[in-house]
């Protein structure tokens, strides 16, 4: 098996790169582990104006041990069944998601490079980066649309929480890097050499 880590700050395009890099490979061959459906599940009771208030982009925030045991159980050959996480309720799915070991593994998150650990399970380390303006935009886009905040809401958490969080935690990442990728998702020739890249590793040439 071989494993890729995909990291970058929150609305640097890690998404969009991984997407374009997976829409024209097999997924039954190459599979994805998002690092957002393991953020630990809220304690019971809890209201959800309190969980809405979480730091998501503190290390604190993931379930470490469950995302290490689980792309272990993938590089040992053993299927997993992968957390959901809901930004709307603040908590993890009832549900799960059921993994097959694949030949390629994508770990991408915000945080993909941030424990040693997880980092010396790969095989491949890449950053993905985008200039701080372009980020907030994605990130104001996302959050309105998809988890229900608004404008202001989300530029207050950037101010108090992203930005500094960025700054400690994921912006060190970086030196960790095997590769750079720029303008994130708009990179296409950088996407293009990695989908090369893992096209390679699956035996199959462009």
């Amino acid at each position: 098996m071989f494993i890729i880590g995909i990291a970058g700050g929150t609305g640097s395009g890690k998404t969009t790169v991984v997407k374009k890099i997976m829409a024209e490979l097999n997924p039954e061959q190459v599979a994805v582990i998002p690092q957002d459906s393991y953020y630990k599940a809220a304690e019971p009771g809890v209201p959800l104006e309190v969980l809405q208030k979480k730091n998501f982009d503190h290390p604190d925030a993931f379930d470490w041990d469950l995302l290490f045991a689980q792309v272990k159980q993938l590089r040992d050959g053993q299927a997993i069944e992968q957390p959901k996480y809901s930004f709307l309720k603040c908590d993890r799915e009832a549900e799960t998601v059921h993994v097959e070991p694949t030949r390629v593994v994508l770990i991408e998150g915000i945080m993909a490079l941030y424990k040693k650990e997880l980092r010396d399970m790969m095989d491949l380390r890449i950053y993905v980066d985008a200039d701080p303006d372009e980020r907030l935009i994605r990130v104001i886009e996302r959050d309105v649309l998809e988890r229900g905040r608004t404008a202001q809401a989300v530029m207050n958490r950037y101010r108090a929480v992203l930005k500094p969080m960025h700054r400690e935690f994921i912006e060190p990442t970086k030196e960790y890097a095997d590769l750079i990728i720029p303008r994130g998702g708009d990179n296409v020739r950088a996407i293009q050499m990695v989908r090369s890249y893992i096209r390679r590793k699956l035996g199959r040439e462009d």
